[in-house]
């Protein structure tokens, strides 16, 4: 079976290194560079921390052991994976309450956490006075473009083929309605290429390849903002540390601007500093209000960062799905069509498990049993009926 894979972030990546593990043929079509897109503009967030008891934090819980695993089999320094957990932080006494409550029932869904009284137990550096905690040894960090790379780069090893800077530009159906060729442009020309099944895994752009495999989904930008600092002589912030706001950001259908802090360091140094979302479409216009907004909450959490000077700030664009699942698994309107997108800021870490499910559906495995984890949720059906209410709207 010949598979196109359409997108070379981490989840075509981890998607091509899956499938091509499993003897299929691959094909992965990128227009720019591996890791190039939203993978380049993220901060490598593998979390549990985040997620309520749910299908998201099933496939969560899969793809942080797959993570490992991968680690395991290609190298952990060659992903910079890091277990390094995570520290959930109350601003107050109210916002410990639910914290605490939201801790507990994800530890009745598998999670591990514990709560602290004094944050600075975990964090010493951080703000005096702060009423609580939860600690997640769970959660872990890599270097996206380094792991979309690496696992490529083995993925092209055991007989992938990768043609960068190429785009598709059309598809055409058997008589049946399935997938049968795809037309990819490169360096000025056109070529033809015969595909038993595509798997549109474009990221913010899955909503576009969608429609033009015939086969369109609701995946909708969501723009982000991150703050580099300069690298410090020591590493200064031990875990990923956010502020218990961001569980609700993310979990925000609004289209307004939604901050909250999240800020940990890197092995270089650095120190990252996010978040912020909005939907404003695909505008890239830089916001000093947003990145003072994003300092001005980092400060107030550590405040030693009063002192820090920025080096850089860039911006991407998270892939969002209504209703806050990503879309993965076969699309019935178009046979051979399956989509793995629309993940928002959790793409990175539900890569793994991601591939897995996808290679399922293509190998006719029985996911279920195999994995552990029912596909049912995140399949586009969910999406069909709403498309079609607003469509006639």
């Amino acid at each position: 079976m010949r598979v196109a894979i359409i997108g070379a972030g981490i989840v075509g990546a981890c998607a091509a290194l899956e499938a091509v593990r499993a003897g299929l043929d691959v094909v992965v079509i990128e227009r720019g560079s591996v890791g190039g897109g939203t993978t380049s503009r993220g901060e490598g967030n593998i979390l549990v921390s985040d997620k309520a008891p749910g299908p998201e934090l099933d496939l969560a819980l899969l793809s942080r052991k797959l993570w490992f695993d991968l680690g395991d089999a290609v190298g952990a320094e060659r992903l910079e994976l890091d277990a390094k957990g995570g520290v959930v932080v109350a601003r107050s006494v109210e916002g410990r309450r639910a914290l605490d409550a939201l801790a507990d029932t994800q530890r009745a869904a598998g999670v591990t956490a514990e709560s602290l009284d004094d944050p600075r137990t975990a964090e010493p550096l951080l703000a005096e006075g702060l009423p609580g905690a939860v600690w997640y040894p769970q959660d872990a960090q890599v270097q996206p473009v380094l792991a979309a790379a690496t696992f490529m780069t083995d993925a092209v090893r055991l007989g992938a083929d990768l043609r960068q800077g190429t785009e598709v530009v059309a598809a055409h159906h058997r008589p049946d309605g399935s997938i049968r060729t795809l037309d990819l442009a490169c360096n000025g020309g056109t070529e033809r290429l015969d595909v038993d099944a595509v798997v549109n895994a474009a990221g913010t752009w899955g909503g576009t390849v969608g429609a033009l495999l015939g086969a369109p989904v609701p995946v909708l930008p969501r723009r982000g903002f991150l703050i580099v600092t300069e690298p410090l002589p020591q590493p200064s912030i031990r875990h990923k540390v956010y502020s218990a706001d961001y569980v609700a950001n993310v979990a925000a259908s609004t289209e307004g601007l939604e901050t909250s802090s999240v800020i940990e360091s890197t092995r270089g140094g650095t120190v990252l500093i996010g978040a912020s979302r909005e939907r404003v479409g695909f505008d890239t216009t830089m916001s000093p209000t947003i990145v003072s907004t994003l300092a001005r909450l980092a400060v107030e959490l550590f405040p030693f960062l009063a002192h820090v000077n920025l080096l850089r700030v860039y911006r991407g664009f998270r892939p969002y799905c209504p209703d806050h699942l990503p879309v993965i698994g076969p699309d019935p309107r178009v046979p051979g069509v399956l989509h793995a997108c629309g993940h928002e800021g959790a793409g990175i870490g539900l890569a793994p498990g991601t591939a897995a499910l996808l290679v399922a559906h293509l190998t006719g495995a029985d996911a279920h049993a195999d994995l552990g984890l029912d596909p049912r949720p995140f399949l586009p059906d969910r999406l069909l009926d709403a498309m079609e209410g607003a469509a006639h709207a």
